[in-house]
């Protein structure tokens, strides 16, 4: 500091010497529009990527009219009021509410400002709470402050608006034309964030977009892989582009914890848990549903966590999800949330209940929908001690109707499984024996698609076999079941088409004695990795169902995660972070041969980026796989040029590392030549190195180690 202060007096004082007056009032000088004098601000990119949040306008400020007329008196209640209902919606600003009063009167206006951190938390709460009702004399007007001056500025004289030329947005499905037909996939590892190509045929990746603090918990495609969603304490936020990931759009919602996509991508479900002030009050919970090309909120539910934790498997702090679960294929016409003897379902259309009522259906624990089809099948316990049988029922939307029902006696558990296709559901039911002192498990399957949907009831060859896991074939009509005891159970292939009878099920083959716990159909069916995860060490099968042979067993150790890519080429496997060794991936060919492995530090996530489903109709799927041959010539041949390069790299590679050997070899023979006269010192002037010429002895040295007396007593 004080070098500081002697450079700063030596400054002024050669100053006052040359005449120069150093009482510059600098905040006077103004450079011209753009200007910058070639030197870039340190805050120009915080600036403009958080402009969105903190803009320096009024777009944070909010006007809401028709607010009750008050005294003095009676001025701080109605503030408290206020300020109740808004701070739900965002954090107001220190001394952010204002309520004018009239001088005269020394009452209130009848309206105030309010002061948000962020122009989002000010839209929200323009949304939310333009015409709430307040009571009966009082409905909130709400607008936003910015609006006042673009309503004052509106001309007198009626004029056409300018029509402004169209211009193309990104395509964001531009990665679906790659020439290589190569799939793309995100990773998480430490602080970083990846996106990467699987460059299989080079056994290696390729560098899509890398970014750090990309997300402050997970990532997520959605269904069909236009956006990379991320997940920030603000809210959420998609990515995406034609050949990068800028941010397409943000979701506000303080404090959010999961997200969950519609099958169509058209809305985003976001979930939020609060702690209540009362240590003793349940956690309250909001979840919010978003138009993701808009950002426009549709829909919020919030209550205690008690009222989303009815069924379902997993979640944070006891609450299940995803909280509502969409219905309807593709177009993302409905979605259901499981309550109290009853499931209300819901209308994207109007975001309201069907009928404006839920489907009341008595002590119903679960329900699931159809991957295709508005339809649900529920599933009710028994009851009544077993007076009431258990019953599983289909339920078509959004008429209510109900398509089929099956009464199930003696149940303890079940469990529903839908096709990918929505042609058959598969319920796993566990019963009670007779004396009810253990289970044994069976299958009920329905073949929706057909007249009437018929049943058919399915016991294993060993009814009081274990069911560790259970899988559909994606597309297809075989399923796949894990069952027995560990460490060695068995695995059965069923298929709902027998060979003589297509109505009938019937068993394809069991695998005996399998180091596995998880099964892993190829999207395309066909093909299935056989898991051995967690307490089996990452033990795998490659198993083709078609020939019903083993292609090729193999092992990850440690393996947490088995994932297919989605055309079904190739299969990663990986060691998430929940082991401290090995973290990272296996890419593998479909047939179990390990392409490439990549280590990675504090791994937590692999995802394989989903595609859109296909444009071609089954008819042209079924002439373009008659034909393959004629379509495989290009990429048989591009496969040739790929191996040409490869052999060429390899031979370069060898050749270099032969160079190396030799230039190693040369530079000890070298050496040995410069060291040979002090070898003959050694040698006592024999010159020769040849080891031939030299006689061997061996010597005998004996050397004592220890040395230890004791006297023995004498007896006679």
């Amino acid at each position: 500091m004080a070098a500081e202060v002697m450079l700063m007096n030596e400054i002024e004082a050669t100053a006052a010497q040359m005449g120069i007056d150093m009482n510059i009032d600098f905040s006077s000088i103004q450079l011209p529009p753009g200007e910058n004098c070639g030197i870039l601000s340190d805050d120009d990119d915080v600036y403009h990527d958080d402009q969105l949040e903190f803009d320096s306008g009024f777009g944070n400020v909010i006007v809401v009219d028709n607010l009750p007329v008050v005294p003095r008196e009676k001025f701080e209640k109605l503030e408290g009021v206020i300020r109740k209902i808004y701070s739900q919606i965002g954090v107001i600003k220190e001394d952010g509410l204002w309520m004018p009063v009239d001088p005269e009167t020394k009452k209130t206006l009848g309206y105030c400002f309010i002061e948000y951190n962020t122009p989002q938390e000010a839209e929200l709460a323009k949304e939310k709470t333009h015409g709430y009702k307040l009571d009966r004399a009082h409905i909130f007007a709400v607008n936003m402050f910015d609006d006042f001056d673009k309503y004052m500025k509106v001309p007198d004289e009626w004029a056409p608006p300018e029509i402004k030329p169209y211009t193309p947005g990104e395509n964001l499905q531009k990665w679906l034309a790659d020439e290589k037909a190569r799939d793309q996939f995100a990773i998480r590892a430490g602080t970083d964030t990846e996106v990467l190509w699987n460059d299989a045929r080079q056994s290696k990746t390729e560098p899509v977009y890398k970014r750090t603090y990309w997300t402050e918990s997970f990532v997520q495609w959605s269904p069909m892989g236009t956006y990379l969603a991320t997940v920030h304490r603000q809210g959420a936020a998609v990515w995406g582009g034609a050949n990068t990931f800028n941010r397409l759009m943000r979701y506000a919602h303080p404090q959010v914890k999961l997200i969950d996509f519609s099958p169509g991508e058209k809305f985003l479900v976001t979930y939020s848990s609060h702690e209540p002030s009362n240590p003793r009050d349940a956690n309250r919970v909001v979840i919010n549903i978003f138009d993701v090309r808009t950002g426009k909120m549709m829909r919020d539910f919030k209550g205690s966590a008690d009222e989303f934790a009815v069924g379902g498997a997993g979640g944070v702090a006891g609450n299940s999800w995803p909280v509502f679960r969409w219905g309807g294929g593709k177009e993302d016409k409905y979605f259901a949330k499981l309550g109290k003897n009853m499931i209300s379902v819901y209308e994207t259309e109007t975001f309201s209940l069907i009928d404006k009522k839920s489907l009341k259906v008595e002590n119903v624990v679960d329900f699931s929908w159809s991957p295709t089809d508005p339809i649900v099948a529920l599933f009710v316990p028994e009851l009544g001690g077993g007076n009431q049988p258990a019953r599983v029922s289909l339920v078509q939307m959004p008429g209510k109707e109900e398509l089929r029902q099956k009464n199930l006696f003696s149940i303890s558990d079940c469990k529903m499984y839908w096709q990918s296709n929505g042609d058959y559901l598969a319920v796993k039911a566990d019963r009670y024996t007779k004396t009810k002192k253990s289970t044994y498990t069976g299958f009920e399957l329905f073949r929706i698609k057909e007249r009437d949907i018929p049943i058919e009831v399915l016991e294993l060859d060993n009814k009081n076999d274990k069911i560790i896991a259970f899988a559909w074939e994606p597309k297809g009509h075989r399923f796949a079941v894990i069952h027995g005891d560990n460490p060695r159970p068995d695995v059965s292939f069923y298929s709902m088409r027998s060979t003589h009878n297509l109505g009938r099920v019937a068993k394809l083959t069991t695998l005996k004695g399998k180091q596995a716990n998880a099964l892993f159909w190829s999207p395309g069916g066909r093909f299935i990795v056989l898991a051995g995860l967690k307490g089996f060490n990452g033990q795998l099968e490659f198993f083709n169902v078609d020939e019903l042979e083993t292609m090729a067993t193999a092992e990850h150790f440690m393996a947490t995660d088995v994932e297919w890519d989605p055309t079904g080429r190739y299969v990663a496997t990986s060691v998430t972070s929940v082991h401290e060794m090995e973290n990272g991936f296996n890419i593998w060919s479909f047939n179990g041969k390990l392409l490439y492995r990549i280590l990675k530090d504090h791994f937590f996530q692999f995802l394989w980026r989903p595609r859109p489903p296909s444009f071609l109709t089954p008819e042209k799927e079924e002439e373009i796989a008659r034909n393959l041959k004629k379509y495989s010539k290009k990429y048989e041949a591009e496969d040739q040029d790929v191996s040409m390069l490869l052999s060429e790299q390899d031979r370069e590679k060898r050749r270099m590392l032969k160079e190396e050997w030799e230039k190693w070899v040369s530079e000890w023979r070298r050496a040995q030549e410069e060291e040979k006269l002090e070898r003959q010192k050694l040698r006592d002037g024999e010159a020769s190195d040849e080891e031939e010429e030299y006689e061997a002895k061996e010597v005998e040295i004996e050397e004592v180690l220890d040395m230890s007396e004791e006297v023995l007593p004498f007896e006679e």
